[in-house]
């Protein structure tokens, strides 16, 4: 990730681009709750988390909070999902991961996902290990960098109870989608802010550069 100026941000290693079968498997995964596509982006988040940290311990992953209206429209947060597998199949035993980003002034995104993601429920834990159309809601798609950054600064916070906890700490971020960049950023400022080093993030797929956004797709400028 790069700033307007052209500075170097943040380091973000992505599974594989948003395209192709791993785009349809996302969405099938995200907008048609199929929950077992979880077991599959678990082994490709697992790789792409290995090549952040290069196998090293002392870092942990930090999921990037869904929003209350995303929630209560898929019933899950993706990220959360993905990681909990990740857990259960001891993919990064070394590598925990701590839920300590929430959205400002949404109780759903905060506690909700909480309580259900990091206690998931035994039949839902079997459903997403076992490896044998929706309403619109007005979001970020569409949006261009500078609109998704306005939207989204100042709108996450580390929980309390974990601000002395997390002083010091090695944080990877996780996210789904890489498209701008905005989310990340915000996650990274706000992990900063009460003392964890961002380290990189990690995503299951990432768009074409905010730089090719205004170009015609047939064409790739060297």
């Amino acid at each position: 990730m790069v700033d307007v100026d052209g500075t170097a941000k943040l380091g973000v290693v992505a599974a594989g681009p948003y395209r192709d079968e791993l785009a349809r498997c996302l969405l099938s995964f995200k907008r048609f709750g199929q929950w077992r596509v979880a077991a599959v982006l678990a082994q490709c988040l697992g790789k792409a988390a290995e090549a952040a940290i290069g196998g090293q311990p002392g870092y942990c992953l930090v999921p990037v909070p869904t929003s209350g209206r995303a929630y209560r429209r898929r019933g899950f947060s993706p990220v959360h999902l993905v990681l909990r597998c990740i857990r259960l199949r001891r993919i990064l035993p070394y590598c925990p991961s701590l839920d300590v980003l929430e959205k400002r002034g949404d109780p759903t995104a905060s506690g909700v996902i909480l309580a259900v993601f990091w206690r998931l429920p035994a039949r839902l834990a079997e459903a997403v290990l076992d490896t044998g159309a929706p309403k619109q809601a007005a979001g970020q798609k569409g949006l261009g960098r500078g609109e998704r950054a306005s939207r989204v600064r100042g709108s996450m916070r580390v929980r309390r109870r974990w601000t002395k906890r997390l002083s010091g700490r090695r944080c990877i971020l996780v996210d789904d989608v890489l498209t701008t960049g905005a989310t990340l950023a915000e996650a990274a400022r706000a992990i900063t802010a009460a003392g964890g080093v961002v380290c990189g993030a990690v995503v299951l797929a990432a768009t074409r550069p905010p730089a090719y956004a205004s170009t015609a797709a047939g064409y790739d400028p060297p």
